[in-house]
Order: C-alpha cells, then structure tokens, then sequence
C-alpha cells in the first residue's frame, strides 16, 4: 500500500511530511548518480582495484556485488561518512584519490540491480512465520516486500509465486530472479532472490534474512527451479 503525502499530513502533519518526502526524493535522486549493486563496467573494475588494494577481499570484476557493497561500507565507516554501500560522488573522490566520478549510465538491467540492493539491506532481520515487514520476514513475505519496494507486485505465498514468471533453467540465473525450493512440504515451499555467483538471498526460519549458496548440499537437494519476473 502506498503511503501518500496527504495520509502522512493527516497522521503526523504537514511540516513532518514535507521534510520526509523531501528527504526521500533527495536520497533516490543520490542513488542514481552513484553507482550502486548490479552495476557494471570498467568503472567499477578501477574502483574494485583500488579496495583491493586496501586489502579488502574484492575481485576487479568489473561486477559490483554484495561483496563489494561490504568492502564500500567498511571504507565510508572508516572515513566517517555516511555509510551506504554505494559510491556516489564523495566516496569516489576518497576512492580514486581525487579524481571526478564519472556519469553514471544504466541499462536494461536497473530493476535488477534495485531489487538486489533492496534485497541485501535488510540481512539480519529476523525470521518471523507470517512476516512481511522489516520488523521480521519469512521466506515469501520476504520477497513480496523486496519486489513491492521495486514497485512490483507478487502473491503472498511461495507456491503462488511460483506460478508467476518466465521458468528458467539454473544456468540461465541472473542477479533478482527468484529461486524455489522444497523443503517442509511438497512444492515450492521456500523462495529466495538470486544475486551472483551461486549466492542467493532469503529468509531462512533459523537464521532469519541471510545469503546462502545454491550449491550448498541442503540446497542443492531442495532445489527445485526458478523464475524470471522482470
């Protein structure tokens, strides 16, 4: 449900909601000029390099993933900035030793990307049967809400997001699709969000939100397809 500025003002009032709604707007329009989680190019090999360098565990791939999301924190905790994951133009500037970033350009991919960083925002929060909000999720809830930040709507229930999307084989997996697995019953009763590499993210009832890898031996044997909803 989307929480417009009018149900805000009669809730907290006008002058509270003006500076939410601004602040929101101001922050997306950050996010876009700074490259982010799903990005890829040469500019993010050079940058990769550079935290590599630093002795962070990043490979110059050219692929920002969640690995280098960490390595980007760790770096703006320690400049004491604000700590996003994403190298905007600040970040950058540390980064690079003074050098102007860059025009950020994306391509067809950039829902994918925003599913992925929404997804991986949320790592931590604790597993609750029922959950659909960052307060606790389980495993479908999870995704409705990842997907719906994305202004995407799925069904509640892992079986019935199954039914939702192109099937895909795993070698066709690419960062924001969704994997299905059967574990406490028959049929897709778990669901996750891929990110790369064999990783994909989701909330597991023993550990709450976490990234496991698909090649996991319990995973590997509850694996039971995917699918593409972009």
């Amino acid at each position: 449900m989307l929480f417009s500025w009018k149900k805000c003002a009669r809730l907290l009032g006008a002058a509270v909601c003006t500076a939410a709604f601004t602040s929101a707007a101001a922050a997306a329009e950050a996010a876009a000029a700074a490259f982010q989680v799903g990005d890829q190019g040469v500019e993010i090999a050079e940058f990769q390099g550079v935290l590599a360098g630093m002795g962070y565990d990043v490979t110059a791939d050219g692929d920002f993933g969640p690995a280098t999301v960490e390595a980007v924190k760790d770096f703006q905790k320690k400049q004491g900035m604000e700590v996003d994951g994403m190298v905007g133009q600040a970040t950058y500037t540390l980064l690079m030793g003074g050098r102007q970033m860059p025009e950020v350009s994306r391509g067809n991919n950039y829902i994918a990307r925003r599913i992925v960083q929404s997804a991986i925002q949320y790592v931590g929060v604790p597993y609750v049967f029922g959950g659909a909000s960052p307060y606790g999720f389980d495993c479908s809830g999870y995704v409705q809400y990842v997907f719906a930040n994305c202004g995407m709507s799925l069904p509640r229930a892992a079986d019935d997001q199954y039914e939702v999307g192109v099937p895909l084989e795993r070698r066709e997996l690419r960062a924001g699709d969704l994997v299905y697995f059967s574990t406490y019953t028959y049929g897709a009763s778990h669901v996750g969000i891929y990110l790369d590499d064999g990783r994909f993210i989701h909330a597991s009832s023993s550990r709450g939100v976490v990234i496991d890898s698909l090649y996991d031996g319990y995973w590997v044997e509850t694996y039971i397809g995917a699918r593409r909803i972009m």
